[in-house]
């Protein structure tokens, strides 16, 4: 086949899923490295993730976006709009009216795709997001339509085999910290002050634990004045709870109620998932419907781990003022630091070069293969990958339990319903 006989290059880019401070970075970063390397290539960008790919809503890229598409990487959210609209859920799309009853949504995506002449997609979400997009893939593939999906692993949780560091991860972590340093203030507003801070995470506390990390290394270098009650202790963590640990509350309240007595506030980041099991089952036992979210999981925001929490060590530290804060708006809306759109750039480098040479997969640093930057294949890619708390290169988290006064407990399994 001759030059002037190949098929059109045709790219669209899809954001998908939760928030994550990369997915503005991203979309640019993609648009900006197409635009040096084959500006030649159309590049599309559908509107609320597969929601508007099953629609047909989408944007072409002017040459104006293109020349200023850097401006991206210093916002947060994504500019093109994200849902949680799943492909394999045939019976919801069609109650959503987003499909017709008994129509396979793969199918209604892959006639999009059709239509616009797409040859390359580009996914940007979580394992969901990248799993949904290579099965769209195979199924097309089947019924002879051409299409290289190439992903970008985006979640704040980074729980995504087998890749090391999801983008957005290290900002999000930054950010939670960034946030209780204001919030722990609230310990002055009166006696007696229980502060929970609940962060974002389904099935693995690296989140919680990296925010704990954060915050507590920020809070080394803060300068002191106990003469006027300014001492570390009090605006100290006193607890990190992560679902990968056994968290006895009976047990874990002796100790945390001899921090009450002394400093006179506890301060606790406890991840979403602690203990969100025996929270589920506490709900069934009582006859109560556990909420799901569109992909079919329990929805932790409405079960409110927090509360739960906040209400049963209340009772047991004597805590006259109870706050239960959540961070993962705050956190996961930011735009990425400088450490992420390092990240960013890499990934998003061969994200590009692997659409254009045909190469499906989901681009990271690959902790089965030496953690080389590459495009991972798709059918090796999973989630709720737990925060590994004995790990070699997790040596820190032990050591902060160790200086925040907390045992470190057994591992148990992490929760995925």
């Amino acid at each position: 086949m001759s030059t002037s006989e190949k098929k059109p290059i045709v790219v669209a880019i899809l954001t998908a899923g939760g928030m994550a401070p990369c997915l503005s970075a991203a979309v640019g970063g993609l648009i900006e490295r197409y635009t040096v390397i084959c500006p030649e290539a159309k590049i599309l960008c559908f509107l609320d993730g597969y929601l508007g790919l099953l629609q047909g809503r989408c944007i072409e890229i002017t040459p104006e976006v293109r020349a200023n598409a850097k401006i991206l990487q210093y916002w947060g959210g994504s500019p093109i709009g994200n849902s949680r609209v799943k492909l394999s859920d045939v019976a919801g799309c069609a109650k959503r009216g987003i499909t017709k009853e008994g129509q396979d949504p793969r199918e209604v995506a892959s006639k999009q795709l059709e239509a616009k002449g797409v040859t390359i997609l580009h996914t940007i979400g979580g394992d969901d997001t990248n799993t949904a997009a290579a099965d769209l893939a195979a199924y097309m593939e089947k019924r002879g339509q051409k299409l290289t999906v190439v992903g970008l692993p985006k979640t704040i949780d980074n729980d995504i085999f087998p890749v090391k560091q999801s983008l957005g991860a290290w900002t999000a972590a930054e950010q939670t910290a960034l946030y209780f340093e204001n919030v722990v203030t609230e310990v002055t507003t009166a006696p007696h002050v229980l502060i929970i801070n609940e962060v974002m995470g389904r099935s693995s506390g690296y989140l919680t634990a990296e925010a704990a990390r954060c915050y507590m290394e920020r809070h080394a270098t803060k300068k002191w004045l106990p003469g006027i009650g300014l001492t570390p202790e009090r605006f100290a963590l006193h607890a990190v709870y992560v679902p990968e640990l056994e968290l006895d509350v009976e047990e874990e309240a002796k100790r945390l109620k001899e921090i009450m007595d002394r400093v006179g506030n506890v301060n606790i980041f406890l991840s979403e998932s602690a203990g969100a099991g025996s929270i589920v089952e506490d709900m069934r036992s009582r006859g109560e419907e556990v909420p799901l979210d569109p992909f079919g999981h329990v929805w932790l925001d409405k079960i409110n781990p927090g509360q739960w929490f906040g209400g049963r060590f209340a009772k047991l530290i004597g805590a006259e003022k109870v706050l239960v804060q959540k961070s993962g708006y705050f956190s996961r809306s930011a735009a990425p630091n400088t450490e992420d759109l390092r990240l960013i750039k890499g990934c998003v480098d061969l994200a590009v070069d692997s659409g254009l040479r045909g190469i499906p997969g989901l681009v990271g640093h690959d902790e089965e293969h030496g953690c080389c930057l590459r495009t991972i294949e798709f059918p090796r890619v999973s989630g709720a990958k737990p925060f590994d708390t004995r790990a070699d290169r997790n040596a820190w988290f032990p050591a902060l339990l160790e200086k925040i006064g907390q045992p470190l407990t057994k591992v148990v399994s992490g929760f995925h319903q």
